[in-house]
Order: structure tokens, then sequence, then C-alpha cells
């Protein structure tokens, strides 16, 4: 499939291509897409880039490298490189301290725009601040679209479509989980989880994981009533799931999610994608036994107090783990492998005893399972047709094409109807 036609020099830029992930991103750009690709990768040194140029030609010495552009974090800069293309990725975090001169560049030059954050608080300032001159423009800006937040919101939006199609049905309840995960987080993982509350209050971040607190429209349907054993114990009994327990991701992703459905709720191209009045969704990770569940759900508690009220664990934690640009080598992400479940019930009355069901696994590093939601969702904007105006969207919004991208570079998933 060809590229869409545009006026602009690149199809493709990667900012931040030096950086442990941003690598990555260019390796699959380099060994996936199609040859006459015209792309750029973007960084503060012209040493580093060739150095990637380098290891790009290594594994594909027959396509044409990409073009170097030197960029600082700056907004002239920035909006300098955005004008120069029709779509642009950038892995360079924490978004809180770099992340808002791309956003900013992209949204006010009609640029399309993906990067890797997790931090729902950041996108909902950046909603909060460039949606409406997104719209203006025709910038699709996608943050969030990497192993957060597009795994979690695929899923829900998989299992909805079989629904659809299946029983003509809306969805209800939706429940997500970690099934299994091998893997070690970067260094930009974690200068990103220890820096967050250096930049925003805890209340701040709280607000972002509150219900619909990043969709266009409220939904006032609760969730299923968590009983007072779950309340004091984490843990949950998920018919086709089994025994779950709290989940680190569950609040950013549930942002996300929650934001697709108020996507589709109000955007005319996305209506015929929405969810139903009475959706609700849950997030959580499997429960090996009923003791490591206890201990996984107030781990998580006693940890995200300290994050947030104790400066000096902070300040104690970042000399002890990989620092920004580092992360697991090449040997160990081979090791690596993580898969999600999830079940998706039916809005239909009354119980016809069914739900949908959905793996999505992937072997290999997280990173590089980073590096292809990214790269396949620009490739889709670049090549098909997704009807969306402009403005901040999310990985559901690029639709089944992306999904069936995804399933063919490795990222597998399989949805199907199964008994309640």
């Amino acid at each position: 499939m060809s590229f869409k036609k545009h006026s602009r020099q690149y199809d493709l830029v990667v900012f931040g291509a030096t950086g442990y992930t941003g690598l990555l991103v260019a390796e699959h750009v380099t060994t996936h897409f199609p040859t006459n690709l015209k792309w750029a990768i973007a960084g503060r040194s012209a040493g580093k880039l060739q150095h990637v140029i380098s290891e790009c030609e290594a594994l594909n010495p027959d396509r044409r490298p990409p073009q170097i552009e030197i960029c600082s974090l700056s907004d002239e800069d920035l909006g300098a490189l955005a004008k120069k293309t029709f779509a642009l990725i950038t892995t360079v975090g924490p978004y809180a301290k770099y992340g808002e001169h791309a956003f900013k560049a992209c949204a006010e030059s009609g640029t399309h725009y993906f990067d890797c954050t997790g931090e729902a608080v950041w996108q909902m300032s950046m909603i909060e601040k460039y949606e409406d001159t997104a719209k203006a423009t025709g910038a699709c800006l996608f943050p969030q679209s990497a192993i957060e937040s597009a795994p979690s919101d695929l899923m829900t939006f998989s299992m909805a479509s079989l629904l659809r199609s299946t029983l003509s049905a809306s969805v209800g309840d939706v429940v997500v989980k970690i099934h299994e995960i091998r893997g070690a987080p970067s260094g930009g993982t974690l200068s990103t989880v220890l820096g967050l509350f250096d930049v925003f209050s805890w209340k701040k971040v709280a607000k972002s994981h509150k219900p619909y607190a990043l969709s266009p429209a409220k939904n006032p349907k609760q969730p299923p009533k968590t009983s007072l054993l779950s309340k004091l114990t984490g843990l949950y009994s998920i018919p086709n799931l089994g025994l779950v327990s709290t989940s680190v991701t569950s609040g950013t992703n549930r942002a996300v999610v929650h934001r697709t459905w108020g996507l589709c709720k109000q955007e005319p191209s996305l209506y015929k994608h929405f969810y139903g009045p009475n959706f609700t969704y849950r997030e959580f990770i499997t429960a090996k036994n009923f003791a490591k569940g206890i201990m996984m759900h107030y781990s998580l508690i006693f940890g995200s107090m300290l994050l947030m009220f104790c400066p000096p664990f902070r300040k104690i934690m970042r000399k002890y783990v990989y620092q920004p640009g580092e992360g697991p080598s090449k040997e160990d992400q081979k090791k690596e492998y993580v898969q999600f479940q999830g079940v998706a019930t039916p809005d239909v009355q009354p119980n016809i005893g069914k739900q949908a069901w959905c793996k999505a696994e992937f072997s290999g590093g997280m990173y590089s399972l980073t590096a292809v939601l990214l790269a396949q969702g620009a490739c889709t904007i670049l090549q098909d047709d997704v009807e969306l105006p402009g403005g901040i969207y999310t990985p559901a919004c690029l639709g089944q094409g992306y999904i069936d991208r995804l399933n063919d570079v490795g990222f597998s998933m399989e949805t199907k109807m199964v008994d309640a």
C-alpha cells in the first residue's frame, strides 16, 4: 500500500532516535516499512544520530537510510521540524518535563503525532492546552500509544467489535488483566515514575485517574459493586480470567479507554464504534495465589505513597536503577514476554451467558513492543483513510487496520466468543 500524498519533505520523523526506545523504533521502521518511505531521525547529536544510521544500515543495507535532523528541545527547533514532516514519533521523555515542545509543535503545524508516555496527568494537561488547536489544524495526536495504553485500548475495541458483529449488542462490563509479564523497565520509564511528582502534585495525578477524566463526555454508569473482601484484599475472582489483584497500570490505562468511549460517543466518524451507555472498564493483574495477590495490592499502596510524599525515597531510588538511555540488553530482551487477557460482557437483558474473550501477546522486549506499537500506528495514519478530522485521539481510534498491522508484526490478538 502506498503512502498518502502530501507536500512535506518527510513522511515520518523519529525524534529521540539516539535513546533506548527511539533506536528500537528506528530499527523497526528500517526492517518493516516500505523502502520508498521518506524519513528522518532527529536529535541533538549528529555523531550519535550517525551511529543510529549505521545500526539501521546493518539491519537492512538495501534501503535508503534516513536523513539526519539536528533538533534541540525548544519550541523553535521542534516547530521547524514538525513543519517538515507528515507524522512524528517522539520517544523523548519524561514527557512531563520534556514532552510539551513536540506536542505543541505538532498541534500547531497540523502534523500527526505519536508518543509512548504513560503519564495520564500529562496527557490531561495537553488536552486542556492543545485540543482546540489540533482540531483547527487537522493534526491527529496519539499520546499513550505504546505498552501504556495501546493493548488495553485495542483489546477493548476488538471485544466490542465482536459483540457488535455477533450479537448486535453494546458493551457492558469489560475487564482486562496482565496475565503474564517477563521484563524489566528501562531507565526512561524509571525516570518518568520517579520524576512525575516533581512536576505534578499528587492531587493533579489523582484527578487524571478519576473515571472519564480524559474523556470529552462523562458516563454516570458505575462499575460492578466491590465487595468488602475485595476492598480489604485487592483480590477479585473474574469469570474466564481467574484470580486477579490491583495493577499499577490500571489508572492510566483506564483513562485512555474511557477517552475512547467519549470520543466514539461524540465524534461522527467514530460513532459507529460507540461502546454503549452502560459501558464500564476495570483492569487488574494475575494473582498467582491469595497471599501473593494481597502482597501486590499493599505493596502498590505503600510504594505509591512513598513516591508521592517522600522525595528522599525518590532520590535514593534514582541511584540504584537504570539511567535514562539505558535498559535491558538485546539478549535479555529476547527472553521477555507479555500476555494480556480480557473479557467483555454484552449489554443485553436477560443475560445470555456469553462473553467476548481476548488474548494479546508479544514475545520479545517490552520496548520492542513499544517500538512496534508506535511505528505501526504511524504507518496506519500514513497509509489508511482513518477518517479523523483532527484532535487528540487514542490508539483504538485508528481502528481495525491498526490491529491487523500489529498482528502481522508479532503483537498477536485473538478475540472470540466464550461461555460466561
